[in-house]
């Protein structure tokens, strides 16, 4: 599963180092970004296979973000998981409306956000693999 494209968005430099280290270490290439806007620059050039972004960050929130590139054919399938602030909800409709791929809260272990990169990395390519 080694050199799959990983955008980390969040404006949290000390989340980002690590996860990008840990990724790294494990074959990935990963990009990051600091915001919702340098995030979207990034995709347009560069597809990544999964992207990690938090929900509230300057100049683009996580969900402006992902209802961008939803409607992009080239980026609409990336499979997209969301880092929220503990006690922050968003409603089922907005996370539908999205498409995100799945949630997770912070304050997070590091070890348990890179298993589901991971595991979704792991399933996105054997989706594009069924399709070819």
């Amino acid at each position: 599963m080694n050199g799959r494209r990983v955008l980390l968005a969040d404006d949290e430099a000390h989340i980002t180092h690590l996860v990008s280290r840990r990724l790294e270490s494990l074959g990935h290439e990963v990009r990051v970004a600091q915001d919702g806007e340098e995030a979207w620059a990034i995709c347009q050039e560069w597809f990544p296979d999964l992207i990690v972004t938090d929900l509230q960050m300057p100049y683009l929130s996580g969900i402006e973000l992902a209802t961008r590139l939803r409607g992009l054919p080239q980026t609409a399938e990336i499979p997209i998981l969301m880092l929220t602030a503990r006690g922050y909800i968003l409603e089922d409709e907005q996370i539908a409306d999205a498409r995100i791929t799945e949630m997770l809260s912070k304050p997070f272990s590091v070890r348990r956000l890179v298993e589901r990169v991971q595991e979704l990395l792991a399933q996105s390519k054997g989706e594009k693999r069924d399709a070819a």
